[in-house]
């Protein structure tokens, strides 16, 4: 009954706001030239059916309370205009209420620049991952494929072959990579693995070494300011506060004795003395907040009061290259310490432009600290202050690059790219080029 619900109220809170996109976007003057996009029409089971199924995966989660408010999930406090504990994996549902609102929608396919394909893979994946259907994870996204060329409207699909095609789903690309002969079967679904859709991009949480189809997008964080104000009252708190600790590592994992990175930041961070910061100008030189089992992960308030008080934030790779930690970071106005490129660099191009690493970030090899007893403390404490300051700055430049600002937001806000206008901008000319390369051979 609850499930239900759940569904039939997304669906009417869907249709009754795309009745109004087009009163609240008359109001932006907006050059729509070679920027249309046509929201291609899906059957409920491909995104709004699977909210239904929000409590059916217990060995991944309940994610039903973070449905509210359109994937941005429960606020953080009852007061609260900008911060909500949102969970990451609900990027699809967050960027179709976006969609909805994006000022150069055309009903007409044939009239589109690109084609947005509003099917939550993620989302869909979990019954392959958690579910009753481990065992047939290659077959994940052949529904959706035979529909895009055998359903509705198919001439939309063979006018490019799915080239001018994208989607959204909110997982690392890692997760979508099995091959069809893995034996044995390991973690994950063969969606971007199936030659039917090499041609669609995908916009993932992270990308491979060597991506095709995918581009990584940044991480939901639990920042979504909904005006101008709200913005730039954050953006003064950020630059006000005062930085009492050199470095922070906000994360879990380190504990077991086999050497790797995290492992190196702990037991550097254990072993300082209460002393060692004396004549640095801060109170600790590093600091450790425990975000094992994930919790943290809906609980912003654990991790970015201890961010705002740190100059630098550590993001060594886990499971993954990548981090949502190192977009929280940003928010908070911490320079970000990496210390392999495929953890940033080389993934999120569009948002933090690889030319500017140097500007706003410090990166350090993970073999040299765990190989060659390379200090981290040694090298962070070994950066100006002045530059400190400039590297900071740059920082608070980049934050609205990486934040999913509220649906509906203030006109004010809407003048500043944030992470939803800089993918969109990034897929249209990246399909814009796919296209022109087909049409040259």
């Amino acid at each position: 009954m609850i499930t239900n619900f759940i569904t039939l109220f997304f669906i009417c809170v869907f249709f009754l706001f795309t009745l109004s996109v087009i009163c609240q976007d008359s109001d932006i003057e907006t050059d729509c030239s070679n920027r249309w996009i046509h929201i291609r029409r899906l059957p409920p089971q491909f995104n709004l059916d699977l909210l239904s199924n929000c409590s059916e995966y217990p060995l991944f989660d309940n994610f039903c309370p973070y449905l509210a408010n359109h994937g941005f999930g429960k606020k953080t406090h009852n007061k609260s205009h900008s911060w909500y504990r949102t969970d990451p994996f609900m990027l699809e549902l967050i960027f179709h209420r976006r969609m909805l609102e994006y000022p150069c929608l055309t009903s007409d396919p044939s009239h589109a620049n690109a084609i947005y394909v509003p099917y939550y893979g993620g989302l869909d994946s979990l019954k392959f991952l958690y579910g009753p259907e481990v065992n047939s994870s290659y077959q994940h996204g052949l529904d959706l494929y035979e529909y895009l060329v055998h359903g509705d409207l198919p001439d939309v699909w063979s006018r490019h072959y799915g080239h001018d095609h994208f989607m959204v789903m909110a997982r690392p690309a890692w997760d979508f990579n099995q091959p069809f002969d893995s034996d044995p079967m390991y973690f994950g679904t063969s969606f971007l693995e199936l030659p039917e859709l090499f041609n669609v991009t995908a916009l993932t949480l992270e990308s491979r070494a060597f991506p095709w189809q995918e581009q990584a997008i940044p991480y939901p964080t639990s920042f979504h300011p909904p005006n101008l104000a709200f913005f730039e009252s954050w953006v003064n708190r950020v630059r006000r506060s005062r930085r009492k600790t050199l470095m922070l590592f906000a994360g879990g994992g380190g504990s077991s004795s086999k050497p790797n990175i995290r492992r190196s930041i702990r037991l550097e961070c254990e072993n300082v003395t209460s002393t060692s910061a004396n004549g640095t100008g801060y109170e600790k030189l590093c600091e450790l907040v425990d975000c094992s089992s994930g919790i943290c992960q809906h609980d912003p308030i654990k991790f970015m009061k201890p961010m705002l008080q740190a100059s630098f934030c550590l993001q060594p790779p886990g499971d993954t290259p990548a981090r949502r930690s190192t977009f929280d970071g940003i928010i908070a106005g911490c320079i970000p310490v990496f210390f392999e490129d495929l953890s940033a660099k080389k993934q999120y191009g569009w948002h933090l432009p690889e030319e500017k690493y140097e500007e706003f970030s410090v990166s350090i090899r993970k073999e040299d600290v765990v190989s060659k007893g390379l200090n981290i403390i040694d090298v962070l404490k070994s950066i100006p202050r002045g530059q400190v300051r400039r590297m900071r700055e740059k920082v608070v430049e980049m934050m609205p690059r990486v934040m999913y600002r509220k649906h509906g937001s203030s006109l004010g806000l809407r003048t500043k790219k944030d992470a939803f206008d800089i993918s969109i901008e990034g897929t249209l000319e990246r399909i814009r080029s796919r296209l022109q390369e087909v049409a040259a051979q």
